[in-house]
């Protein structure tokens, strides 16, 4: 028995006194190595039939043994080259005992009276490695010993004092192994076991060798598709590939138990309606998975009419299925029963002892294998719920950029990735445009790849340019360590000059597609990532077309074991351009039909290529970001702006300006507020600061008034005292404004303010 897998169920029962074969000349007698080898009308010789034996389980009770050895104290198996302990003038007889039973040919192991492994011999480590059977390893932990009801063996074997032996088929390997329970008058149990896959076979009149090897084929397919078996449904895949078509089955259901009620987990061969009626339902209403679960042996039922003899109440549910035969088996974890999977089969049958050994060793398998998706899926679902919850639900559909995203976790491996994306409204209808990359998966990355989405919220609200922006996040990259690295592009949109500025940290520069359905990726250097950078990162420009799509995305779309980045960033355009010429994207739409720009449409480019160059999603090892952004710019009649003096008449001029634009737009009832907001602006930039002067008014869904000076000092509120007699102009600002702020220029400053339209938001 190897270490890796559950052992299966039990099989032919012999006593644990049967002879194994002659012992060597001048040898002490081991057990099951007295002389009568085989013979079959000999009381306990291998032809005898087992005492009380299980026919659910195969397992069976006491018969004659040799007499007992003591316990052991706790210790490892003596490493070769130990010298021998009787050698010695202080040996005992606890050493000598230690010291022959290291060398016995039979894998043993002491279990103290707790069931936890106090010695194991060179044998017993060898077949079951060193790191299954340390001391203090309980019997429960050991998984190749992991048979149903084996737990339950050895406390009889204990309490009556008596030996117990059986045959225990492993699942790696196929063989049969004899094991023997034999307590110990000062408490804790013995357990020895020998492989007697041939002898077995011949005294069945088998070829020895055939069997064995398909089963052990069988095994052994199972057990790598087990162990490459990611997610629940990984499992259930590979148990219908590779223990359905050997054993003649046709149907697999696999439950678990929560909360005291069954939940299938998935299943084969069974219509959805069938598993709504057990799927939910009370554990003490499924009587035979019940009994399965509280016995923890498997329960073979060969007919309908069988099943209905046992389980009367559960006739509704054999009526109702396709299944003629059924194989019940305990899902047993760590000593806990954790649900049940059940085979069946379309025809009646009988089931055999080669048919009960192979099934019954397949619960401890699928049961480990179970276990570990599980808590696979249990964490993966908590890691991706977290990295859903650190980026936006929705994008924001603004006057001057509509966009739609794709973020694809990878499909392989249990950690999500840091890919991010963000669309956040800046002041004057500019729209800043973010999308990176955290190097590395797990939940570290991704609450990483929250912070600095939230520190880029934060850091553009302040209006700083892409240059800057990135250099502090570059900052706060570094201050998390030398292991951490990320990408990003970090871009500004003005619909007004219609350029968009920004700035790459590691990360691929963005593509534009033109209206005419062109497409042109900006050839530029690619400053190093967040955290390896040193300031300044390089500005870039591009005068957008009016109507025209900026596409961003993350090197996880666009690269593959097949592509590098080059050949991934060529696809992208290649695909892009395809995309918009089969959609007619930039197309007249008739009345009533989504035009360029709107949600679907953009969802509708989205999906084509990611399709087309993701076809594989379940197969990608990196997660991926796109973000697509239709770009619009502001009619020219909607800018209105005017140079004003350096002197007190700009606030008066300033008014008169405003009153004549607004009645221009038909906004009388923003006119006095306005005038208000004006005349407090200009005359903080008269009194406080200089410079040209500059007012810009824009109507878009609110009203946006912006000062222009040649002033880098930043206004801000103050606390005002009673008897102050200035100070309150930033306040009235402030309570006439939806909001207000300040950004700064390369020549100066702007004070902006917004106020609401007045009429519904819909209307604007």
């Amino acid at each position: 028995m190897a270490a890796e897998g559950a052992a299966g169920g039990a099989g032919h029962g012999h006593p644990a006194g049967e002879p194994d074969g002659p012992g060597r000349p001048g040898e002490v007698d081991r057990p099951g190595e007295a002389d009568g080898r085989g013979d079959p009308g000999r009381p306990g010789g291998p032809g005898a039939p087992p005492e009380d034996h299980d026919a659910r389980t195969g397992t069976d009770t006491p018969a004659p043994a040799p007499a007992p050895a003591p316990a052991p104290a706790p210790a490892e198996a003596t490493p070769p080259g130990t010298p021998d302990p009787r050698a010695t003038p202080h040996h005992t007889s606890r050493d000598t005992v230690l010291h022959a039973l290291s060398d016995m040919s039979e894998g043993f192991l002491a279990l103290d009276d707790t069931w936890r492994i106090s010695f194991a011999n060179r044998e017993a480590v060898r077949i079951l490695g060193a790191e299954r059977v340390r001391p203090g390893t309980s019997l429960r932990d050991v998984a190749a010993l992991g048979v149903p009801g084996l737990e339950g063996q050895c406390r009889r074997a204990a309490a009556e004092g008596r030996p117990i032996g059986f045959d225990l088929t492993h699942p790696i390997d196929g063989r049969l192994y004899l094991l023997r329970l034999v307590p110990v008058p000062d408490g804790g149990l013995g357990i020895s076991f020998v492989d007697v896959t041939d002898r077995r076979l011949r005294e069945a009149g088998h070829d020895p060798g055939e069997p064995a090897g398909e089963r052990a084929a069988r095994m052994s397919e199972l057990t790598l598709a087990l162990a490459e078996a990611v997610t629940s449904k990984d499992v259930v895949r590979a148990v219908a590939e590779h223990v359905l078509p050997p054993v003649g089955a046709d149907g697999l259901v696999v439950e678990t138990l929560e909360a005291g009620r069954i939940r299938v987990v998935d299943s084969v061969g069974y219509d959805q309606r069938f598993l709504d009626r057990i799927d939910g339902i009370p554990l003490a209403d499924h009587m035979a998975v019940a009994d399965v679960l509280r016995d923890r042996t498997p329960l073979f039922v060969g007919s309908a009419a069988e099943f209905v003899e046992l389980y009367p109440k559960l006739e509704y549910l054999s009526d109702n299925s396709p299944s003629k035969a059924w194989v019940f088996l305990p899902l047993i974890v760590s000593g806990r029963a954790t649900g049940s999977f059940v085979i069946s089969f379309s025809e009646p049958r009988t089931f055999s002892e080669d048919d009960r050994t192979l099934l019954t060793a397949l619960s401890g398998l699928v049961a480990q294998a179970l276990e570990r998706a599980r808590l696979f899926d249990v964490e993966h679902t908590r890691a991706q719920g977290l990295q859903r919850g650190l980026l936006p639900r929705t994008l924001p559909s603004l006057p001057a950029v509509s966009a739609a995203a794709r973020y694809l976790p990878a499909g392989r491996g249990d950690e999500v990735g840091g890919d991010w994306y963000d669309v956040i409204p800046l002041s004057g209808d500019r729209v800043a445009m973010v999308i990176g990359d955290v190097m590395g998966h797990g939940i570290t990355e991704a609450a990483t790849m929250g912070r600095l989405r939230t520190a880029v919220r934060t850091l553009a609200d302040l209006d700083m340019d892409p240059d800057e922006l990135l250099t502090h996040l570059s900052e706060i990259v570094g201050d998390l360590g030398y292991d951490y690295y990320a990408t990003c592009l970090y871009a500004v949109f003005d619909p007004v000059t219609r350029i968009c500025s920004y700035a790459l940290a590691g990360h691929l520069p963005p593509v534009l597609v033109h209206p005419d359905g062109t497409v042109h990726s900006p050839d530029v250097d690619i400053d190093p990532p967040l955290g390896a950078a040193d300031p300044p990162f390089d500005v870039h420009e591009l005068r957008l077309p009016d109507e025209s799509l900026l596409v961003f995305c993350t090197d996880g779309l666009v690269e593959s074991p097949d592509r590098d980045a080059d050949q991934g960033m060529a696809l992208l355009r290649q695909t892009l351009a395809s995309a918009v010429a089969r959609t007619g994207y930039f197309a007249p739409r008739e009345a009533g039909t989504p035009g360029a720009g709107t949600a679907d449409r953009l969802d509708e480019l989205c999906d084509l290529v990611v399709s087309t160059l993701l076809p594989d999603h379940a197969g990608i090892n990196d997660d991926a970001a796109l973000l697509i952004a239709h770009t619009r710019s502001t009619p020219a009649g909607n800018v209105a702006s005017c140079s004003l003096p350096e002197d007190p008449r700009a606030a008066g001029q300033a008014r008169e300006y405003v009153r004549s634009q607004l009645d221009v737009w038909g906004l009388d009832d923003l006119v006095m507020s306005t005038e208000l907001l004006v005349s407090e602006l200009i005359g903080n930039v008269v009194r406080h600061a200089g410079g040209p002067i500059r007012l810009r008014l824009m109507r878009s869904r609110s009203l946006i008034c912006e000062v222009y000076d040649g002033s880098l000092t930043t206004p801000r509120i103050r606390r005002v005292g009673q008897t102050d007699e200035g100070g309150r102009g930033l306040h009235l600002v402030a309570a006439l404004s939806r909001r207000w702020g300040t950004r700064f220029l390369a020549d100066g400053k702007c004070i902006w303010t917004e106020q609401d339209l007045p009429g519904p938001p819909e209307a604007h």
